[in-house]
């Protein structure tokens, strides 16, 4: 969330300046984030934060502790319409994106779960390709929401090819997966493809923005590695996949330094030991290696 102001009484929506950020400096890339109204579930693991939500929206909350140095908080909680703060934090992750002159520097979540279920990508990708869309959405908030924000004057809609970025491409490449297989369709790609009940040439999605949420939510078949694992909203196999790990290392003299100030800060501030963090081979099922850093 990119907000400003000095509490929630003076909140206001800064995302324009991050998205000037963005703008300027291409090596830094961002996550929506987008808020979806309804119910959704905070999950962290700050467990004193989540106690502290639990108390102030008088709901339940779950926590589990695994002799680590912090638990697992699950609180539930609703974004509601005309609540200005939270109409304000649902025109944050719009703005982000759409202010974001290049598509590859914004990726398309709802930070699931704490945001909003990620089912609800349809929605957000109507909203993204569709003003109007997005103006019937803003006829139903508070008044404060088009103050203290730029959206009621953002005109950009998104096209086919930005939204294939956003939710598919942009991933692969910033996860430095593209050399695996994703993310393209060239020579090489992984046989990865979801094929949707729709004709772009035939649908203006700014007007249709109806027809385009509904041809999103229900694709009419999702290939995994050349398979097809759904069809009509029906499943049709289930594929044990990879496992992609990051295989990171730095130069020796920095790896040497770095491990000796994580012993020390475990040993003065910790009550586990470092060895408790690490994950076996085991729990790596048909691994793939991404190599990172330098040796």
């Amino acid at each position: 969330m990119h907000g400003g102001g000095t509490n929630w009484g003076d909140f206001e929506s800064k995302a324009d300046a991050v998205a000037d950020y963005l703008n300027q400096h291409d090596h830094v890339t961002v996550d929506m984030g987008q808020l979806i109204f309804g119910n959704a579930t905070t999950m962290t693991a700050d467990g004193p934060m989540q106690y502290a939500n639990a108390r102030l929206l008088a709901t339940k909350w779950t926590n589990g502790d695994v002799e680590l140095e912090d638990a697992s908080g699950v609180v539930p909680l609703s974004y509601i319409r005309k609540m200005y703060i939270h109409d304000i934090m649902w025109a944050v992750g719009l703005e982000v994106a759409l202010l974001t002159k290049n598509p590859w520097q914004v990726l398309l979540t709802t930070d699931h779960p704490n945001g909003g279920p990620f089912v609800n990508y349809p929605e957000v990708i109507a909203l993204l390709m569709s003003a109007r869309k997005r103006e019937e959405e803003m006829s139903k908030l508070s008044n404060k929401m088009r103050d203290r924000t730029t959206l009621s004057g953002i005109e950009r809609e998104l096209d086919w090819y930005d939204i294939a970025i956003k939710t598919r491409a942009s991933h692969a490449k910033i996860l430095g997966l593209t050399d695996h297989g994703k993310g393209h369709l060239g020579t090489g790609a992984d046989a990865d493809v979801t094929i949707y009940h729709i004709n772009p040439d035939q649908v203006d999605a700014g007007r249709e923005h109806a027809t385009v949420k509904k041809a999103f939510e229900k694709p009419a078949y999702t290939i995994k590695d050349g398979e097809v694992v759904a069809m009509n909203g029906e499943i049709t196999a289930t594929p044990e996949g990879r496992t992609f790990w990051v295989n990171a290392s730095v130069p020796e003299e920095h790896n040497t330094r770095l491990m000796r100030d994580l012993r020390l800060k475990f040993r003065k501030y910790y009550s586990i030991n470092l060895a408790n963090y690490m994950v076996q081979d085991s729990y790596v099922k048909h691994p793939v290696v991404i190599k990172a850093g330098g040796s």
